[in-house]
């Protein structure tokens, strides 16, 4: 926080200088936190040292390439650059990142020729590569989501890269950012007097003829964040214990109550499952709302398992389906 410059007498300046709070920290001073050893506990609990906060940081999952950014380091190698541009646009990549392989087969040589401090991956991650990651570099490795508290885990796992690359301070402020931003949107849908409503969401891609859709249950990240902005979810099934999300098909969706249906797509993958392949169909037509033409696209690039930054951009996204 800057200070502006205060007159001070002379007697109350000698006794500031003399407790030490008046001095601003001097470059050395700053030199010196950086390179102040880091430790912390992943979600391994397991240990980990760094003989500083890292700097030089590869990315294995998308999440935690947006955290990255979002607190001030641009990684320097990520999984699937192109992936990652197509469906994550709340942080942007630097041209000079480097591609080291897809998510969940990531190259080993690739990263290691990169020199890193430090790899952030999930549990995702299969052991066999982090075993062979950690012969070359430090392994920092989140929980990819948990369904029995997704925003709590989204937090943590902030926190941690928070730690790892000396940003904690910063991480707190995206935190409290985020908080800020679900008690604006409840309080828009509130005042439009749709608190109480009802919803599901989904994403579905297709397959020679067959359409495969996911529902986003209350224990995705996104339907947490729905219910915290008063919303009420009309998908009551159970969904995977990591990320929350139910496995179901067209004739599912007949079993929907009415209510707003929000779904993702993306233009440059997979397409649009609901908006093109099912609008002719007549199961599809005749649901209800679709019939109350309630149905809605959101935004192409809202990661659905993301950070506090694509979470604040589905709180708008959201906020706009349901009040709009």
């Amino acid at each position: 926080m800057r200070r502006t410059a205060i007159a001070l007498i002379t007697a109350a300046l000698l006794s500031l200088t003399a407790c030490g709070t008046s001095e601003p920290a001097t470059s050395d001073d700053t030199s010196n936190a950086a390179a102040q050893p880091v430790s912390l506990t992943d979600a391994r609990n397991k240990k980990l040292d760094l003989k500083a906060p890292a700097k030089k940081v590869v990315a294995l999952e998308w999440n935690a390439v947006e955290s990255l950014i979002s607190l001030g380091v641009m990684p320097v190698g990520v999984a699937d650059v192109k992936g990652y541009t197509n469906w994550v646009t709340a942080e942007k990549l630097d041209s000079s990142v480097k591609d080291v392989g897809t998510r969940g087969e990531s190259s080993v040589d690739a990263i290691v020729a990169l020199n890193p401090d430090l790899v952030v991956t999930t549990t995702d991650e299969s052991a066999s590569t982090i075993g062979q990651l950690e012969k070359a570099a430090p392994v920092l490795v989140l929980r990819g989501a948990d369904a029995a508290k997704p925003i709590p885990q989204m937090k943590t796992n902030l926190d941690l890269i928070g730690q790892a690359i000396g940003k904690q301070e910063q991480a707190k402020q995206l935190t409290t950012d985020f908080g800020k931003a679900v008690a604006e949107g409840k309080k828009k849908i509130a005042d439009a007097g749709k608190a109480g409503t009802g919803f599901t969401m989904s994403d579905g891609w297709k397959q020679g003829s067959t359409i495969s859709i996911r529902m986003y249950t209350s224990g995705s990240l996104l339907g947490a964040v729905a219910a915290e902005l008063g919303l009420k979810n009309g998908w009551t099934g159970a969904g995977d214990k990591v990320y929350g999300m139910a496995q179901t098909d067209l004739e599912g969706l007949t079993k929907l109550p009415n209510g707003a249906f929000l779904y993702i797509a993306n233009k440059n993958d997979g397409g649009d499952v609901f908006g093109e392949d099912l609008a002719g169909n007549a199961i599809w037509k005749n649901l209800p709302f679709v019939k109350a033409g309630n149905v809605h696209r959101l935004p192409d690039g809202i990661w659905m398992f993301g950070g506090p930054k694509s979470t604040e951009q589905f709180i708008d996204a959201a906020v706009q389906a349901v009040t709009s």
